[in-house]
């Protein structure tokens, strides 16, 4: 019913709905590492230059900078950091809606992948999408603020660009290797682990072509990665003086050992062992025929292989919901429901009722565990940008206003929503802000990172938590050279520089009772909403 391009659109329209209804239970929350970004967003359309703050040193801490640069160009336009956008803030809206944007775009790549290989392309596009929609992974992330949707993007689209080239044997165009070369400078370019995808065409191409024919075009995909990439790796030279952004430095990344590789099992456990039994079987009986279908399949699976590689090779990341994951799940969506869609015309009777009835039992096994998913996250997501916003922006700003401070320093691990709200010059004591505390942290040097912290850098106000305090609240120093102003959870604490309060105890007394009643009340209101937006109360 209709032209293919009504049922395209129809196809992803839906697909994206469903994917939207998903991400409203989320609320207006945005992670705070996304309001890193947001931060130099801000710096750069106001002229600042790619600094944390205004008057920084210039420091990498984001990794993401396609991303970056699609918030700074919503900045220049009036779209974000400027007020409301329908009515909901532009911080929260913009963002969500460029993901709602690349999640069109991913069901798009599934729809032009899916027509090259199957009659019905819609219908496996609407199926794609919606079983996107019940997988918290790709929800949660794609609409945290962060550039997971854009970097799923990017791999869906290399996966469709090399899955219609080999079906239609157009593997040696010259044209083909260019364009999945610039794909993966894309990836590589929105997040870091995204350098993998360079070896996408290549493999392929060993797979397809005679060794010299691959070897010549695999050279020129790597060249059309390279100009990007290596612009930006020039970029990042001149301007900050690294080759590596601070939150690479400061996770200290190092060679996958054999434990990290087996990481991969984590996938099957998140998606449902049974469930990805079953779709297994489903393309395996898919490769083992040759046609269109397997032929396009087959360079699903090469960026599908690399997604899952570097989500094994990356060092586990404490945020949760397997954030790193987000492009394998598009593909693997794909991949399973082409495959599925396959299989189940040519079986028996019996047998299309045993896979329909296997395929019943995984899906509903699954969907239990992804709504459990969900609804953990949605009751406690994974620090909110609003929590840090008032927490270590506003609470910090008033310290300053009750003690007389002008212009203060504050070490905090978390920055985001501080640097978006606060008047203090930040410290960042997680490293990805800080060259120097980056090394210490890449490097496990806790001692160091003491040392220059009290010796060297002496900021005026110090926050730690459990996790990052790296031994500062039971260092001797702290007591010594600071008062603190209020005391939480075990490592939790304010404190301000000693020599700050020694002139006026009223103003102490003032702010340490500020602390006692302020502190406790933004954490209530943390907890009890913590997916409420708070981006309107303070200043753009």
């Amino acid at each position: 019913m209709g032209s293919p391009a009504l049922r395209a659109s129809g196809s992803v329209l839906s697909g994206v709905a469903v994917i939207a209804l998903h991400a409203s239970l989320y609320g207006a929350w945005v992670v705070d590492d996304a309001a890193i970004t947001f931060a130099y967003a801000r710096s750069i359309a106001t002229g600042d230059g790619p600094v944390l703050q205004p008057g920084s040193t210039p420091v990498e801490a984001y990794s993401n900078p396609t991303w970056l640069v699609l918030l700074a160009l919503g900045r220049l336009v009036g779209l974000f950091d400027h007020g409301t956008l329908f009515g909901v803030s532009d911080q929260v809206m913009y963002p969500k809606l460029l993901a709602l944007l690349c999640c069109a775009g991913i069901l798009l790549a599934c729809y032009r992948a899916a027509s090259a290989v199957t009659r019905r392309p819609a219908l496996v596009t609407l199926v794609a999408g919606v079983t996107l929609a019940t997988i918290p992974s790709f929800v949660i992330w794609c609409f945290s603020g962060l550039e997971n949707s854009l970097f799923a993007l990017a791999v869906a689209w290399l996966g469709a660009v090399l899955c219609r080239a080999a079906v239609d044997d157009r593997l040696s165009s010259p044209k083909v290797a260019v364009v999945a070369g610039l794909l993966a400078a894309l990836a590589a370019l929105t997040r870091p682990d995204g350098v993998v995808y360079v070896a996408a065409f290549p493999v392929l191409a060993v797979l397809w072509l005679r060794f010299g024919r691959a070897a010549w075009l695999s050279a020129l995909s790597a060249a059309a990665f390279a100009v990007p990439y290596g612009a930006y790796l020039v970029f990042r030279l001149v301007t900050f003086g690294e080759l590596l952004s601070g939150p690479a430095i400061a996770k200290g990344q190092t060679l996958p050992d054999a434990d990290q590789l087996m990481r991969a099992g984590e996938l099957v456990g998140y998606a449902g062992a049974l469930l990805v039994l079953v779709l297994a079987v489903c393309v395996g009986i898919v490769l083992s025929h040759p046609s269109r279908l397997r032929a396009g399949m087959i360079a699903l699976l090469v960026p599908l292989g690399l997604a899952i590689v570097a989500h094994a090779v990356l060092l586990p990341d404490w945020m949760g919901e397997q954030r790193f994951s987000t492009p394998i799940w598009p593909l693997g969506t794909l991949i399973g429901t082409l495959a599925v869609g396959a299989v189940l015309p040519r079986l028996a009777p019996r047998g299309r009722g045993v896979l329909v009835a296997g395929l019943a039992v995984a899906l509903g096994t699954s969907l239990l565990t992804f709504r459990a998913a969900a609804e953990d996250f949605r009751a406690a997501p994974t620090v909110p940008m609003c929590v840090v916003a008032e927490r270590y922006g506003a609470v910090f700003n008033h310290y300053a206003t009750l003690l007389g401070v002008r212009h203060g320093t504050v070490l905090l691990p978390d920055i985001g929503g501080a640097a978006l709200a606060g008047r203090l010059r930040i410290a960042d004591l997680a490293g990805l802000a800080d060259y120097e505390i980056a090394d210490f942290r890449g490097n496990a040097d806790d001692e160091g990172l003491r040392d220059h912290v009290f010796d060297e850098l002496k900021p005026t106000f110090i926050h730690t938590h459990q996790g990052w305090a790296a031994g500062i609240p039971n260092d001797p120093r702290l007591s010594r050279d600071y008062v603190r102003l209020f005391e939480g959870e075990p490592l939790e604490g304010d404190w301000v520089r000693r020599d700050v309060v020694a002139d006026d105890p009223s103003a102490l007394a003032a702010t340490s009772k500020y602390a006692a009643h302020m502190v406790p009340a933004v954490m209530v209101r943390a907890k009890a909403d913590p997916r409420r937006d708070c981006t309107t109360t303070y200043p753009r």
